[in-house]
């Protein structure tokens, strides 16, 4: 692996990246079956593409496999790492971009280092200090709570309540995955999209419920990496918008309309293209909106 160059410094650690990385590293199960998921999620579109090809009735039979799979493997991770939330990604992600090691390979000597002073006693060097900005850099240097916890600790360990709510979390798209196949006739029915959308709002709501009893503080006691997988699952609710018996009923004909309008203008007729690209990717295929 190539060192960065010493024009680059590494950024502080992620609690996300310090949890995955955590456990990549303590058990090999864990990084084996995250590794699996992960290039699931990035396959599992191309598996339905070809899938498609030989029928609806296949089609639908490898994306509710895909979808089993993922959810074995998420209650894997869930026992894994004893009972703790699944965080997405379920891997480490990259921290530092490639394309600043490009420009710092491009230059031919690295900038010169900000001038520090020397103590003549202990000969230790201490940095200087910025000229404008002192608060925003003096907070750089402060450690929080959360960065002297061990990796393991960012996340609280899930019972009762908490644990069914994740495990229903885990199941949810194998179910709405089967609800689409059974009605598959019928792309209009609110029967599929109402078992999704109603088994993941539930879900999210008993994991709140369940946070807020059993954390000190409640959701104000949440570590920052459960307030951001949270918002992330939050977040990720959005796509129903764009699924089933919503996306048939009522936002496929606004996409529709946005895009005509459009289409014939100048630049912004780009977008309008852009939209009927990821159009025919809504109508016709499962894992295009796939969380």
């Amino acid at each position: 692996m190539r060192a960065l160059p010493a024009s680059i410094q590494r950024p502080p650690q992620t609690p996300h990246a310090r949890y995955t990385k955590f456990w990549t590293q303590k058990s090999s199960a864990y990084k084996n079956i995250a590794l699996m998921v992960t290039m699931i999620q990035y396959t599992e579109l191309l598996w339905e593409m070809a899938a498609r090809r030989k029928g609806q009735k296949i089609r639908w039979r490898v994306v509710v496999i895909l979808e089993a799979i993922k959810a074995v493997c998420r209650l894997l991770l869930l026992h894994l790492t004893k009972s703790r939330p699944i965080v997405s990604p379920p891997l480490p992600e990259r921290e530092v971009d490639p394309a600043q090691l490009e420009d710092a390979e491009s230059i031919g000597s690295p900038p010169p280092e900000p001038e520090s002073w020397t103590m003549p006693r202990t000969g230790q060097r201490l940095p200087s200090i910025p000229a404008t900005d002192i608060p925003n850099f003096l907070l750089t240097k402060v450690l929080t709570a959360e960065d002297i916890k061990p990796p393991a600790q960012l996340l609280h360990k899930l019972k009762g309540t908490g644990m069914m709510a994740e495990i229903l979390w885990v199941v949810r798209p194998v179910l709405y995955a089967m609800a689409m196949q059974k009605w598959r006739h019928d792309r209009k029915s609110w029967r599929p999209w109402l078992i999704g959308f109603g088994l993941e709002y539930a879900a999210r709501q008993l994991a709140k419920r369940e946070m807020s009893e059993t954390i000190p503080g409640g959701l104000r006691g949440l570590t920052g990496l459960e307030k951001e997988e949270l918002k992330r699952r939050a977040m990720s609710m959005g796509w129903w918008a764009l699924r089933g018996a919503a996306y048939e009923n009522i936002t496929r004909a606004w996409f529709t309309y946005v895009a005509e309008k459009l289409k014939d203008k100048p630049l912004i007729g780009l977008l309008g293209g852009l939209v009927e690209d990821y159009q025919y990717l809504w109508d016709n295929y499962y894992f295009s909106t796939a969380t």
